[in-house]
């Protein structure tokens, strides 16, 4: 797995996966929709399995002494170290909008939050549950699987960001201790979703690969 993992970063990464990455600086910018930034990391992700599929990974790892659920394992273990980092790198930049914005009351839709986070969580649970098992389910379609995985993760963006405009649920725009106090419970829930999502997502999208005649 770990030859696998190398392989994914020093051959089928794409440059522009780590750049979209470090969109979690767009959380600075004033009266924008956030979860954008994690839409772009998506993105990122697009553009390496599409190199992948240019540079006939898929070919090169069957011709290798492993079993074909492993390489989608590590693709699978891949697109959770980027979101990861992404959410790591996201961080520090919500914590300035945070006290740029002490009263939060974005007015398109989530603050820089706890929210926020549990919303980007679910964003890429619904992302690789939709993505991976269809791209897998052929080997090289990526763009209709991307396609696809989006229609799903927009439904989850558009909702997210809808829910603060609610008057009973406005508390999600609160960006004071207390008010991330109050969502702390939203976060560890997406938490817990997202990864019992991550070995579920890989185990249909392995079972789907197995049935590929390459």
């Amino acid at each position: 797995m770990s030859a696998l993992l190398y392989k994914q970063f020093r051959l089928v990464c794409h440059p522009m996966t780590w750049v979209f990455a470090f969109f979690g600086c767009m959380l600075l910018i004033p009266a924008y929709p956030y979860t954008v930034a994690f839409f772009y990391v998506t993105l990122g992700l697009f553009f390496s399995f599409m190199q992948g599929r240019e540079q006939r990974d898929t070919d090169f790892s069957a011709l290798l002494p492993v079993r074909k659920r492993d390489t989608v394992y590590a693709a699978t273990a891949f697109c959770a170290i980027v979101e990861c980092a992404a959410l790591v790198v996201a961080v520090p930049f919500a914590a300035i909008g945070a006290k740029i914005n002490p009263h939060g009351g974005n007015p398109v839709g989530l603050d820089c939050n706890f929210a926020l986070f549990a919303a980007a969580l679910l964003i890429f649970a619904v992302f690789n549950a939709a993505f991976l098992p269809a791209f897998y389910r052929t080997g090289y379609k990526v763009g209709t699987s991307y396609l696809k995985a989006m229609i799903p993760t927009a439904v989850v963006m558009l909702l997210c960001e809808a829910l603060p405009h609610f008057p009973t649920l406005q508390w999600l725009n609160d960006t004071t201790a207390a008010g991330n106090l109050k969502q702390l419970p939203l976060l560890l829930g997406a938490l817990a979703i997202y990864i019992a999502a991550l070995p579920l997502t890989a185990r249909v999208a392995a079972k789907r690969y197995e049935k590929v005649d390459l």
